[in-house]
């Protein structure tokens, strides 16, 4: 489930949670509500420690190569 998801999740759950007043029998809407926005949030936190995790760019490690050219009056310049 990506971030989208998540956020459809937290979306969902405050429609339950705050727009509806639907009475089903044995079933709490407000509860199931609550129940998907805090698992849309533990999706969000989730998802951004782990694409934390993946923005670390570690240096390349290639040599540097540099030339030197040698005048003809033996003056070494870099």
């Amino acid at each position: 489930m990506g971030l989208g998801g998540c956020i459809i999740l937290i979306a969902v759950g405050a429609i339950l949670t705050f727009a509806t007043d639907w009475d089903m029998q044995g079933v709490n809407l407000d509860l199931v509500g609550v129940i998907f926005m805090i698992v849309g949030l533990i999706g969000v936190a989730t998802f951004s420690s782990i694409a934390r995790r993946r923005r670390v760019v570690v240096p390349p490690t290639t040599p540097v190569v540099t030339e030197e050219h040698q005048h003809r009056d033996g003056y070494t310049g870099i």
